[in-house]
């Protein structure tokens, strides 16, 4: 079995935490940061950064991207493609076609 090693850390605000990669995220600023509703409250921080840094804050931001778009982007996993459909549909949307 192959251990890894934590490495304690601090971030800017000052929240200390454990982490196993290279990663710089704070877990608790993301955690902190996360919307209580709408489209990025239902992802993930790594797939919610990822529409953020492309500027898709809503459902119909999203509606403008193809799947194939929105899959290539760094961040976006799997799990995450299920949840933007069900969020698109509750709005009657769907991604942009190719």
């Amino acid at each position: 079995m192959i251990s890894s090693s934590k490495n304690n850390r601090t971030c800017k605000k000052g929240h200390h935490y454990f982490k196993t990669s290279d990663c710089p995220t704070c877990p608790i600023c993301e955690q902190e940061r996360k919307p209580q509703s709408g489209l990025l409250s239902v992802l993930s921080a790594p797939a919610r950064r990822a529409l953020e840094n492309k500027g898709i804050e809503t459902v119909q931001d999203l509606s403008k991207y193809s799947k194939k778009e929105i899959i290539s982007l760094h961040g976006i996993g799997p799990s995450s493609i299920p949840k933007l459909l069900e969020e698109l549909k509750k709005h009657s949307l769907n991604f942009r076609e190719d």
